[in-house]
C-alpha cells in the first residue's frame, strides 16, 4: 500500500504572517506531510481583502520550518512571467533544502491578471499557456541555459543557477478531462482534484487513467490527490452543526461539506471518508480544516486520524 500524505493549508486570508507561521511551525510538530498556500493576488471573494502573496509567504515558511514539503495550490502560469517564476521557484527550493511543490494551474480569477498588467486569455489559451510553462520549466530546470519560443511564452538564453535541490514533483491542478487531465497524464508528478468536484474524484481518476493508457505512462506514476475541506469535531453531534455552517459559508467553492465523499464528522466518520477515497486511488489529501482557528481541529485530526494511516 503505498504511503498516504496528508497535507494542510496554512492560513493566509486576513491573517498576518506571525499566524501564518505559527500554524506552520504547529502543524509541522503535529505530524503533517505537507504545507500548502493559494495563489492569488487578491482575496478571492474581493480585491479588498488582505492575503499574503504564494511565493513570498513559500519562502519565509521555508526558512521557518524543517521538514515539511511546502506547495501552491496553485500557481496560475500566466499570472506572472514563467521564466522569472521558475527562477524564484528553484531559489524557494534551495532555501527549502529540496522541499517545495510548485503547483501549476490555468488561473481563473481575471482581475489578479489584468489589474497588474497581464493579459487574461481565454480559457484554451491559458491552458496552452500552462503547458507551455511547464515546459520551460522543466528545461531551466535540468538545462545549462534555454531558449524557448512558444506562442505564449518565451525565453533567451535563460540560465537558472543554482538548480533546484531535487527534481520538484510538479503538481497539475484542475478537473477538465480534455486538455488538463491530459496534460497530468503527461507531465505531472501529482495530479490535484479540486475541491468543487471531489463528489467527482471516481470519474475523473478513470478519465486520468485512459489518458496515461494513451501516452503510455503508468497511472501508478501519479500521485491522485484531491484538494478537502475538512469538517471534524469529536463527535456527530456536535459536527452537525459545523457541517451546516459550512455549506452556507462556502457553498459549492470547497464541495459540499455534506455530500458522499465529504470529510466530515466525528474522527471515526472522518477515517471511513478518508478510506473511501483511497479505496478510488487517492492517496495525497490537501485539507482545509473548517473554523476560525485551524491549528485546534488540526490537533484533532492529528491525534484521533493521523495515526490509522501511518
Amino acid at each position: 500500500m503505498p504511503a498516504i500524505h496528508f497535507g494542510v493549508t496554512v492560513p493566509q486570508i486576513k491573517r498576518t504572517f506571525e499566524e501564518s507561521r505559527s500554524a506552520a511551525r504547529e502543524f509541522e510538530a503535529m505530524g503533517y506531510d505537507s504545507l500548502w498556500v493559494c495563489d492569488h493576488l487578491y482575496g478571492p471573494q474581493s480585491p479588498s481583502i488582505p492575503i499574503l502573496e504564494a511565493w513570498s509567504l513559500v519562502s519565509a515558511l521555508a526558512a521557518v520550518t524543517e521538514k515539511v514539503e511546502i506547495g501552491t495550490l496553485v500557481t496560475p502560469a500566466g499570472m506572472r512571467n514563467p521564466a522569472h517564476l521558475g527562477k524564484v521557484i528553484a531559489t524557494v527550493d534551495n532555501i527549502s533544502g529540496g522541499r517545495i511543490i510548485p503547483g501549476l494551474g490555468a488561473g481563473w480569477m481575471p482581475r489578479e491578471f489584468t489589474d497588474f498588467g497581464v493579459p487574461f486569455l481565454s480559457t484554451g489559451d491559458r491552458l496552452r499557456q500552462l503547458r507551455e510553462t511547464v515546459t520551460l520549466l522543466k528545461r531551466m530546470w535540468t538545462e545549462p541555459e534555454v531558449t524557448f519560443e512558444g506562442r505564449f511564452v518565451q525565453a533567451h538564453n535563460v540560465v537558472c543557477e543554482p538548480k533546484p535541490v531535487r527534481t520538484m514533483p510538479i503538481l497539475i491542478g484542475g478537473a477538465g478531462e480534455k486538455v488538463t487531465l491530459k496534460l497530468a497524464a503527461q507531465e505531472a508528478a501529482i495530479w490535484n482534484n479540486l475541491a468543487g468536484h471531489q463528489g467527482a474524484l471516481a470519474r475523473k481518476v478513470d478519465v486520468l487513467k485512459q489518458h496515461c493508457e494513451t501516452v503510455g505512462r503508468p497511472i501508478e506514476d501519479i500521485v491522485i490527490s484531491q484538494q478537502c475541506l475538512v469538517t471534524i469535531a469529536p463527535n456527530e453531534e456536535s459536527a452537525g452543526p459545523m457541517i451546516e455552517t459550512a455549506k452556507k459559508i462556502f457553498g459549492g467553492h470547497m464541495g459540499d461539506p455534506a455530500g458522499p465523499l465529504a470529510i466530515a464528522g466525528s474522527p471515526r466518520r472522518v477515517r471511513e471518508q478518508i478510506q473511501k477515497h483511497i479505496d478510488l486511488g487517492c492517496t495525497m489529501f490537501v485539507m482545509e480544516f473548517f473554523g476560525r482557528d485551524t491549528k485546534e481541529a488540526g490537533k484533532l485530526f492529528a491525534d484521533t486520524v493521523l495515526p490509522h494511516f501511518k
